[in-house]
Protein backbone atom coordinates (compact mmCIF):
# COMPACT_ATOMS: atom_id res chain seq x y z
CA UNK A 1 0.00 0.00 0.00
CA UNK A 2 1.15 3.13 -1.10
CA UNK A 3 0.50 6.23 1.22
CA UNK A 4 0.15 9.69 0.01
CA UNK A 5 -0.26 13.09 1.84
CA UNK A 6 -3.46 14.16 2.20
CA UNK A 7 -3.37 17.34 0.21
CA UNK A 8 -2.00 15.22 -2.44
CA UNK A 9 -3.42 12.54 -5.27
CA UNK A 10 -1.51 9.11 -5.92
CA UNK A 11 -2.32 10.18 -9.76
CA UNK A 12 0.39 13.04 -9.30
CA UNK A 13 3.07 10.94 -9.08
CA UNK A 14 2.13 7.77 -10.99
CA UNK A 15 -0.45 6.53 -13.34
CA UNK A 16 -2.98 4.32 -11.60
CA UNK A 17 -5.55 1.25 -13.27
CA UNK A 18 -7.73 -1.08 -11.67
CA UNK A 19 -6.90 -4.86 -11.71
CA UNK A 20 -7.13 -6.77 -15.24
CA UNK A 21 -9.04 -3.23 -16.49
CA UNK A 22 -12.19 -4.32 -14.49
CA UNK A 23 -13.57 -1.00 -13.94
CA UNK A 24 -15.64 -1.97 -11.26
CA UNK A 25 -12.69 -3.93 -9.28
CA UNK A 26 -12.34 -2.80 -6.05
CA UNK A 27 -8.68 -1.87 -5.42
CA UNK A 28 -6.36 0.43 -7.82
CA UNK A 29 -3.04 -0.47 -9.03
CA UNK A 30 -0.02 2.12 -9.42
CA UNK A 31 2.53 1.65 -12.12
CA UNK A 32 5.85 3.60 -11.02
CA UNK A 33 9.44 2.25 -10.42
CA UNK A 34 9.33 2.91 -6.63
CA UNK A 35 13.26 2.31 -5.97
CA UNK A 36 12.66 6.15 -7.63
CA UNK A 37 10.16 7.10 -4.90
CA UNK A 38 11.26 5.53 -2.09
CA UNK A 39 12.17 9.17 -0.34
CA UNK A 40 8.78 10.85 -1.22
CA UNK A 41 6.32 8.05 -0.59
CA UNK A 42 5.53 5.96 2.37
CA UNK A 43 5.22 2.05 1.19
CA UNK A 44 3.34 -0.69 3.73
CA UNK A 45 4.36 -4.67 2.37
CA UNK A 46 0.61 -5.95 4.04
CA UNK A 47 1.06 -9.81 4.04
CA UNK A 48 -1.90 -11.72 4.19
CA UNK A 49 -1.89 -14.89 6.22
CA UNK A 50 -4.58 -17.66 6.67
CA UNK A 51 -3.38 -19.38 9.66
CA UNK A 52 -4.53 -16.83 12.74
CA UNK A 53 -7.68 -17.32 10.61
CA UNK A 54 -7.79 -21.14 11.35
CA UNK A 55 -6.47 -21.32 14.60
CA UNK A 56 -9.76 -18.63 15.23
CA UNK A 57 -11.97 -21.04 12.98
CA UNK A 58 -10.71 -24.07 15.26
CA UNK A 59 -11.12 -22.36 18.70
CA UNK A 60 -14.56 -21.51 18.10
CA UNK A 61 -15.40 -24.76 16.86
CA UNK A 62 -13.80 -26.85 19.44
CA UNK A 63 -13.81 -24.46 22.48
CA UNK A 64 -10.54 -25.30 23.09
CA UNK A 65 -7.99 -22.47 23.98
CA UNK A 66 -5.20 -23.08 21.07
CA UNK A 67 -2.39 -22.25 23.72
CA UNK A 68 -3.13 -25.20 25.55
CA UNK A 69 -2.34 -27.56 22.83
CA UNK A 70 0.36 -29.77 23.76
CA UNK A 71 3.08 -29.39 21.41
CA UNK A 72 4.27 -33.47 22.70
CA UNK A 73 1.68 -35.11 21.44
CA UNK A 74 2.47 -37.79 20.09
CA UNK A 75 0.21 -39.49 17.13
CA UNK A 76 0.61 -35.68 16.04
CA UNK A 77 4.30 -36.03 15.74
CA UNK A 78 3.92 -39.03 13.69
CA UNK A 79 1.52 -36.95 10.76
CA UNK A 80 4.73 -35.44 10.02
CA UNK A 81 6.65 -39.19 9.12
CA UNK A 82 3.90 -41.16 8.55
CA UNK A 83 -0.10 -41.28 7.31
CA UNK A 84 -0.63 -43.80 9.90
CA UNK A 85 -2.39 -41.94 12.58
CA UNK A 86 -5.24 -40.66 10.34
CA UNK A 87 -5.71 -45.16 9.39
CA UNK A 88 -5.23 -44.46 5.92
CA UNK A 89 -2.68 -46.34 3.74
CA UNK A 90 -1.00 -44.02 0.68
CA UNK A 91 -2.40 -46.28 -1.93
CA UNK A 92 -5.51 -45.21 -0.88
CA UNK A 93 -4.59 -41.30 -1.13
CA UNK A 94 -2.83 -40.91 -4.84
CA UNK A 95 0.20 -42.56 -2.71
CA UNK A 96 0.61 -39.63 -0.44
CA UNK A 97 2.77 -41.23 2.52
CA UNK A 98 2.65 -38.68 5.35
CA UNK A 99 -0.40 -36.99 7.42
CA UNK A 100 0.04 -33.26 7.04
CA UNK A 101 -2.20 -32.28 3.86
CA UNK A 102 -3.65 -29.18 5.13
CA UNK A 103 -1.24 -28.41 8.01
CA UNK A 104 0.28 -25.13 6.89
CA UNK A 105 3.66 -25.54 5.79
CA UNK A 106 3.88 -29.02 5.42
CA UNK A 107 1.33 -29.88 2.46
CA UNK A 108 2.85 -28.97 -0.12
CA UNK A 109 4.47 -31.72 -2.24
CA UNK A 110 7.66 -30.31 -2.51
CA UNK A 111 7.40 -30.31 1.95
CA UNK A 112 5.86 -33.63 2.05
CA UNK A 113 9.23 -35.45 -0.11
CA UNK A 114 11.32 -33.47 2.55
CA UNK A 115 9.32 -34.95 5.52
CA UNK A 116 9.66 -38.42 3.55
CA UNK A 117 13.64 -37.96 2.96
CA UNK A 118 14.13 -36.88 6.43
CA UNK A 119 11.28 -38.70 8.53
CA UNK A 120 11.60 -35.86 11.23
CA UNK A 121 10.74 -37.05 15.12
CA UNK A 122 10.59 -34.07 17.09
CA UNK A 123 10.05 -30.90 16.90
CA UNK A 124 13.50 -29.60 16.90
CA UNK A 125 13.71 -31.43 13.24
CA UNK A 126 10.35 -30.16 11.98
CA UNK A 127 11.85 -26.74 12.57
CA UNK A 128 14.82 -27.55 10.76
CA UNK A 129 12.60 -28.67 8.15
CA UNK A 130 10.68 -25.56 7.99
CA UNK A 131 14.09 -23.37 7.74
CA UNK A 132 14.98 -25.81 4.65
CA UNK A 133 11.90 -24.95 3.08
CA UNK A 134 11.39 -21.20 2.93
CA UNK A 135 15.31 -21.18 2.37
CA UNK A 136 17.13 -20.54 -1.49
CA UNK A 137 19.29 -23.13 -2.73
CA UNK A 138 19.29 -24.62 1.24
CA UNK A 139 18.02 -28.32 0.26
CA UNK A 140 17.79 -28.76 -3.25
CA UNK A 141 21.23 -29.70 -4.43
CA UNK A 142 23.04 -28.65 -0.99
CA UNK A 143 21.37 -29.83 2.12
CA UNK A 144 19.21 -32.83 0.59
CA UNK A 145 22.37 -34.21 -1.18
CA UNK A 146 24.40 -34.13 1.99
CA UNK A 147 22.14 -35.83 4.25
CA UNK A 148 21.55 -38.57 1.60
CA UNK A 149 25.29 -39.19 1.31
CA UNK A 150 25.60 -39.42 4.79
CA UNK A 151 27.84 -36.41 4.74
CA UNK A 152 25.89 -34.73 7.47
CA UNK A 153 22.71 -35.24 9.68
CA UNK A 154 19.23 -33.33 9.64
CA UNK A 155 20.70 -31.65 12.88
CA UNK A 156 23.94 -30.76 11.44
CA UNK A 157 22.94 -29.38 8.18
CA UNK A 158 22.63 -26.00 7.27
CA UNK A 159 18.61 -24.96 7.90
CA UNK A 160 18.32 -21.71 9.34
CA UNK A 161 20.80 -18.40 9.36
CA UNK A 162 21.25 -18.67 13.08
CA UNK A 163 22.60 -22.43 12.46
CA UNK A 164 26.14 -20.65 10.99
CA UNK A 165 26.86 -18.60 13.16
CA UNK A 166 26.59 -21.05 16.32
CA UNK A 167 28.04 -23.27 14.55
CA UNK A 168 31.18 -21.36 13.86
CA UNK A 169 30.86 -20.40 17.22
CA UNK A 170 31.51 -23.57 18.47
CA UNK A 171 34.19 -24.33 16.35
CA UNK A 172 36.22 -21.37 17.61
CA UNK A 173 35.58 -18.96 15.15
CA UNK A 174 35.11 -15.17 16.89
CA UNK A 175 31.96 -14.39 17.26
CA UNK A 176 32.26 -10.82 15.49
CA UNK A 177 33.16 -12.99 12.27
CA UNK A 178 31.08 -15.51 12.57
CA UNK A 179 28.28 -12.80 12.57
CA UNK A 180 29.68 -11.42 9.30
CA UNK A 181 29.88 -14.82 7.81
CA UNK A 182 26.71 -15.84 8.47
CA UNK A 183 25.13 -12.32 6.95
CA UNK A 184 26.98 -12.75 3.71
CA UNK A 185 25.66 -16.23 3.29
CA UNK A 186 21.77 -15.86 3.86
CA UNK A 187 22.06 -12.68 1.83
CA UNK A 188 23.44 -14.90 -1.00
CA UNK A 189 26.86 -12.75 -1.32
CA UNK A 190 29.17 -15.66 -0.08
CA UNK A 191 26.95 -17.21 -3.08
CA UNK A 192 28.09 -14.46 -5.14
CA UNK A 193 31.10 -13.32 -4.66
CA UNK A 194 32.90 -15.84 -1.97
CA UNK A 195 34.14 -15.34 1.26
CA UNK A 196 36.76 -12.37 1.51
CA UNK A 197 40.22 -13.35 2.63
CA UNK A 198 39.60 -12.47 6.20
CA UNK A 199 36.88 -14.25 6.06
CA UNK A 200 38.45 -17.66 3.89
CA UNK A 201 41.54 -17.73 6.90
CA UNK A 202 39.02 -17.30 9.73
CA UNK A 203 37.06 -20.74 8.31
CA UNK A 204 40.69 -22.25 7.50
CA UNK A 205 42.10 -21.59 11.17
CA UNK A 206 39.35 -22.66 12.78
CA UNK A 207 39.38 -26.15 10.78
CA UNK A 208 35.55 -25.53 9.25
CA UNK A 209 35.01 -28.73 7.01
CA UNK A 210 34.71 -28.28 3.36
CA UNK A 211 30.87 -29.56 3.10
CA UNK A 212 30.02 -26.78 5.30
CA UNK A 213 32.10 -24.21 3.70
CA UNK A 214 30.99 -25.24 0.06
CA UNK A 215 27.67 -25.40 1.52
CA UNK A 216 27.42 -21.87 2.65
CA UNK A 217 28.77 -20.82 -0.78
CA UNK A 218 25.45 -22.24 -2.37
CA UNK A 219 22.79 -20.36 -0.27
CA UNK A 220 20.92 -17.39 -1.47
CA UNK A 221 18.77 -17.30 1.09
CA UNK A 222 18.22 -18.17 4.61
CA UNK A 223 14.87 -18.32 6.92
CA UNK A 224 15.91 -17.21 10.14
CA UNK A 225 15.08 -19.61 12.95
CA UNK A 226 12.62 -17.35 15.06
CA UNK A 227 10.18 -17.62 12.71
CA UNK A 228 10.54 -21.35 11.58
CA UNK A 229 9.74 -21.60 14.93
CA UNK A 230 6.89 -19.65 15.17
CA UNK A 231 5.68 -21.14 11.79
CA UNK A 232 6.06 -24.89 13.34
CA UNK A 233 4.03 -23.85 16.63
CA UNK A 234 0.93 -22.63 14.70
CA UNK A 235 1.31 -25.37 12.40
CA UNK A 236 1.25 -27.93 14.82
CA UNK A 237 -1.34 -26.87 16.62
CA UNK A 238 -3.77 -27.20 13.61
CA UNK A 239 -2.14 -30.41 12.66
CA UNK A 240 -3.18 -31.57 16.48
CA UNK A 241 -6.74 -31.01 15.89
CA UNK A 242 -6.27 -32.43 12.48
CA UNK A 243 -5.75 -36.14 14.65
CA UNK A 244 -8.25 -35.15 17.32
CA UNK A 245 -11.19 -32.81 16.40
CA UNK A 246 -10.90 -33.37 12.63
CA UNK A 247 -14.46 -32.17 11.91
CA UNK A 248 -13.36 -29.52 13.34
CA UNK A 249 -10.02 -29.20 11.35
CA UNK A 250 -11.58 -30.03 7.60
CA UNK A 251 -14.65 -27.75 8.16
CA UNK A 252 -11.63 -24.38 9.26
CA UNK A 253 -9.57 -25.59 5.82
CA UNK A 254 -12.40 -25.66 3.40
CA UNK A 255 -13.80 -22.53 4.92
CA UNK A 256 -10.91 -20.09 4.74
CA UNK A 257 -11.02 -21.44 0.53
CA UNK A 258 -14.59 -21.49 0.03
CA UNK A 259 -14.28 -18.72 -2.51
CA UNK A 260 -11.78 -21.13 -4.90
CA UNK A 261 -14.17 -24.18 -3.68
CA UNK A 262 -15.64 -25.80 -6.35
CA UNK A 263 -18.75 -27.57 -5.28
CA UNK A 264 -18.87 -29.37 -9.18
CA UNK A 265 -15.72 -31.18 -8.65
CA UNK A 266 -17.23 -33.07 -5.55
CA UNK A 267 -20.34 -33.44 -5.58
CA UNK A 268 -20.07 -37.58 -7.37
CA UNK A 269 -18.10 -38.32 -3.85
CA UNK A 270 -14.87 -40.24 -3.32
CA UNK A 271 -15.26 -41.32 -7.08
CA UNK A 272 -15.70 -37.66 -8.81
CA UNK A 273 -12.90 -36.44 -6.38
CA UNK A 274 -10.36 -39.00 -7.98
CA UNK A 275 -11.45 -38.47 -11.16
CA UNK A 276 -11.32 -34.73 -11.08
CA UNK A 277 -8.04 -34.76 -9.56
CA UNK A 278 -6.19 -37.24 -11.86
CA UNK A 279 -8.10 -35.09 -14.37
CA UNK A 280 -6.34 -31.61 -13.47
CA UNK A 281 -3.34 -33.78 -12.73
CA UNK A 282 -2.97 -34.94 -16.18
CA UNK A 283 -2.93 -31.71 -17.64
CA UNK A 284 0.43 -30.90 -15.70
CA UNK A 285 1.72 -27.54 -16.57
CA UNK A 286 -1.28 -26.24 -18.77
CA UNK A 287 -3.60 -26.60 -15.49
CA UNK A 288 -4.57 -23.14 -14.51
CA UNK A 289 -3.72 -21.58 -10.91
CA UNK A 290 -7.35 -22.23 -10.26
CA UNK A 291 -7.32 -25.76 -10.80
CA UNK A 292 -4.00 -26.53 -8.96
CA UNK A 293 -5.59 -25.28 -6.24
CA UNK A 294 -8.49 -27.31 -6.81
CA UNK A 295 -6.73 -30.32 -7.06
CA UNK A 296 -4.86 -29.64 -3.29
CA UNK A 297 -8.68 -29.08 -1.99
CA UNK A 298 -9.42 -32.02 -4.02
CA UNK A 299 -6.63 -34.12 -2.41
CA UNK A 300 -7.99 -33.05 1.72
CA UNK A 301 -11.28 -33.65 0.29
CA UNK A 302 -10.10 -37.07 -0.68
CA UNK A 303 -8.77 -37.71 2.82
CA UNK A 304 -11.71 -36.62 4.34
CA UNK A 305 -13.76 -39.00 2.48
CA UNK A 306 -11.31 -41.92 3.53
CA UNK A 307 -12.11 -40.89 7.43
CA UNK A 308 -15.37 -41.15 7.11
CA UNK A 309 -16.66 -37.72 6.38
CA UNK A 310 -18.73 -36.37 3.81
CA UNK A 311 -19.47 -33.71 1.63
CA UNK A 312 -23.43 -32.59 2.00
CA UNK A 313 -25.03 -30.69 -1.04
CA UNK A 314 -25.54 -27.04 -0.75
CA UNK A 315 -28.83 -26.36 0.99
CA UNK A 316 -31.00 -23.96 0.52
CA UNK A 317 -32.48 -23.83 4.02
CA UNK A 318 -29.18 -25.41 5.52
CA UNK A 319 -25.97 -23.64 3.99
CA UNK A 320 -23.85 -21.13 5.31
CA UNK A 321 -23.11 -18.08 3.08
CA UNK A 322 -19.57 -18.91 3.31
CA UNK A 323 -18.36 -21.12 5.89
CA UNK A 324 -18.43 -25.18 5.66
CA UNK A 325 -20.68 -26.12 8.29
CA UNK A 326 -20.77 -29.68 10.62
CA UNK A 327 -23.64 -31.53 10.83
CA UNK A 328 -24.16 -35.06 11.21
CA UNK A 329 -22.34 -37.11 8.82
CA UNK A 330 -19.92 -34.43 7.16
CA UNK A 331 -19.83 -30.77 6.15
CA UNK A 332 -22.89 -28.80 4.55
CA UNK A 333 -21.05 -27.04 1.70
CA UNK A 334 -21.85 -23.11 1.56
CA UNK A 335 -23.40 -21.01 -1.10
CA UNK A 336 -19.97 -19.28 -2.14
CA UNK A 337 -19.12 -23.20 -3.26
CA UNK A 338 -21.46 -23.29 -6.23
CA UNK A 339 -19.49 -22.35 -9.75
CA UNK A 340 -20.20 -18.67 -10.62
CA UNK A 341 -21.69 -17.79 -7.38
CA UNK A 342 -19.13 -14.60 -5.84
CA UNK A 343 -19.29 -13.57 -1.99
CA UNK A 344 -21.86 -10.77 -2.73
CA UNK A 345 -24.46 -12.79 -4.08
CA UNK A 346 -23.99 -15.84 -1.46
CA UNK A 347 -24.77 -13.46 1.52
CA UNK A 348 -27.78 -12.08 -0.74
CA UNK A 349 -29.06 -15.91 -0.66
CA UNK A 350 -28.29 -16.14 2.84
CA UNK A 351 -29.75 -12.89 4.15
CA UNK A 352 -32.87 -13.09 1.87
CA UNK A 353 -33.71 -16.67 3.00
CA UNK A 354 -33.88 -15.21 6.86
CA UNK A 355 -36.71 -13.22 5.68
CA UNK A 356 -38.73 -16.23 4.71
CA UNK A 357 -38.00 -19.35 2.39
CA UNK A 358 -38.01 -19.48 -0.97
CA UNK A 359 -41.21 -20.57 -2.74
CA UNK A 360 -39.56 -21.51 -6.49
CA UNK A 361 -36.93 -21.27 -8.64
CA UNK A 362 -39.07 -17.82 -10.37
CA UNK A 363 -38.82 -16.72 -6.51
CA UNK A 364 -35.18 -17.86 -5.99
CA UNK A 365 -34.21 -15.67 -9.10
CA UNK A 366 -36.41 -12.48 -8.72
CA UNK A 367 -35.42 -12.26 -4.81
CA UNK A 368 -31.71 -13.07 -5.34
CA UNK A 369 -30.66 -11.39 -8.91
CA UNK A 370 -28.88 -14.75 -9.74
CA UNK A 371 -27.91 -15.81 -13.01
CA UNK A 372 -29.41 -18.63 -14.75
CA UNK A 373 -26.49 -20.03 -15.27
CA UNK A 374 -25.93 -20.28 -11.94
CA UNK A 375 -29.39 -21.43 -10.93
CA UNK A 376 -28.53 -24.02 -13.36
CA UNK A 377 -25.39 -24.93 -11.42
CA UNK A 378 -27.62 -25.37 -8.51
CA UNK A 379 -30.09 -27.48 -10.08
CA UNK A 380 -27.66 -29.67 -11.41
CA UNK A 381 -26.43 -30.06 -7.47
CA UNK A 382 -29.37 -30.93 -6.50
CA UNK A 383 -29.95 -27.62 -4.32
CA UNK A 384 -33.44 -27.19 -6.23
CA UNK A 385 -34.90 -30.43 -5.65
CA UNK A 386 -38.12 -29.48 -4.58
CA UNK A 387 -38.69 -26.16 -5.27
CA UNK A 388 -41.44 -24.99 -8.07
CA UNK A 389 -40.44 -23.83 -11.42
CA UNK A 390 -42.60 -21.06 -10.60
CA UNK A 391 -45.08 -19.43 -7.82
CA UNK A 392 -48.04 -20.49 -9.65
CA UNK A 393 -49.31 -23.96 -9.06
CA UNK A 394 -50.97 -26.33 -10.86
CA UNK A 395 -53.42 -28.87 -9.69
CA UNK A 396 -50.83 -31.58 -10.01
CA UNK A 397 -48.83 -29.47 -7.17
CA UNK A 398 -51.94 -29.37 -4.85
Amino acid sequence: MVIVPHDREVYEFTPVQRPADKEDAEFITTHFDFNSMHDILIKLDILGHDVPTVIRHLQDLTGIDPLTIPLDDRETMRLYSTIEPLKIKPEQLFGIKTGTLGVPEFGTKFVRQMLIDTLPETMGEIVRISGLSHGTDVWLGNAQELIKAGTCTLKEAICTRDDIMNYLVDKGVEKRMAFFIMEDVRKGKAAKKGFTEEQAQALEDAKIPGWFVNSCKKIKYMFPKAHAVAYVIMAYRIAYCKVHFMEAFYASYFTVRSGEFDASFVKGGLEDIRKNWHMIENKGNAATAAEKNMATMLEVAGEMYLRGLHFLPVDLAKSDAVKFTIEPGGLRMPFLSVPGLGENAAMAVAKERQGSPFLSVEDLKKRTKLSAAVVGEMDSMGTLVGLSKTNQLSLFDV
